[in-house]
């Protein structure tokens, strides 16, 4: 690849191609930062602070650094870890296990034996059967498939890299998920290996194995068959 194209797909990586910021309470968390990764450096202290500016009309405190919307539906099976923020309207759903340091936005349904760790799902999102997404960020209006996970830890724990047309991109972190961008499909049962990235309005087939980058508008078949959407 010339440097002109992977500089173009660089681009595609930033946080103003991959996320729709006014889809999510986290917004501020992304202030000053330039790939999505970055914000996980200091998640924690992001969610704690911002729970303590919450308005109790709005939210309830439900234990230790636990903020849950009041219009939010949460099975009583489900169990909740802080640092968490539940924003309006959201359900999470019997035997989700949310294990902490997240956020999960308005609208947004977290299902019947789902795990959510270290991550930030925006408005609207769907991951609602059986899904495990970890150390990852799932934009506005993403779905997945049921069965479908995120792997955030290299066989070998060293650490993550995102992967463009063959050219790395060192993240720095030793756990890293998938970084879904607004309106992709991931279908059922399929895997997004560690630093998988998927560019907006992208869909992934039923049965996958992911790594690297999925370029935006694009249907992703095999490693092998990437096509464009038309």
């Amino acid at each position: 690849m010339n440097m002109e194209g992977l500089n173009q797909e660089m681009s595609e990586l930033k946080i103003s191609s991959l996320l729709q910021l006014d889809e999510t309470i986290a917004k501020v968390f992304f202030e000053g930062l330039s790939y999505p990764w970055e914000v996980f450096e200091t998640l924690d202290e992001k969610i704690i602070a911002l729970g303590k500016t919450l308005s109790e009309e709005v939210f309830e405190y439900r234990g230790e650094n636990i903020w849950v919307a009041k219009s939010a539906k949460v099975a009583p099976t489900a169990l909740l870890n802080g640092p968490l923020i539940v924003d309006e309207n959201a359900e999470i759903r019997h035997c989700a296990f949310i294990r902490g340091s997240a956020v999960i936005g308005k609208n947004t349904v977290v299902g019947n034996s789902t795990e959510i760790k270290s991550s930030i799902l925006f408005n609207h999102v769907q991951t609602p059967h059986y899904n495990y997404v970890g150390n990852s960020i799932l934009s506005y209006k993403s779905h997945m498939g049921a069965g479908s996970i995120t792997s955030n830890l290299k066989s070998d724990k060293s650490l993550v890299s995102v992967k463009v047309n063959g050219e790395k991109i060192e993240t720095g972190l030793k756990k890293l998920g998938a970084i879904l961008g607004s309106n992709v499909e991931i279908g059922c049962n399929s895997v997004l290996n560690p630093g998988t990235v998927i560019g907006k309005n992208s869909n992934v087939y039923p049965l996958s194995m992911v790594r690297g980058y999925v370029p935006e508008n694009s249907i992703y078949k095999n490693a092998l068959e990437i096509v464009e959407k038309q």
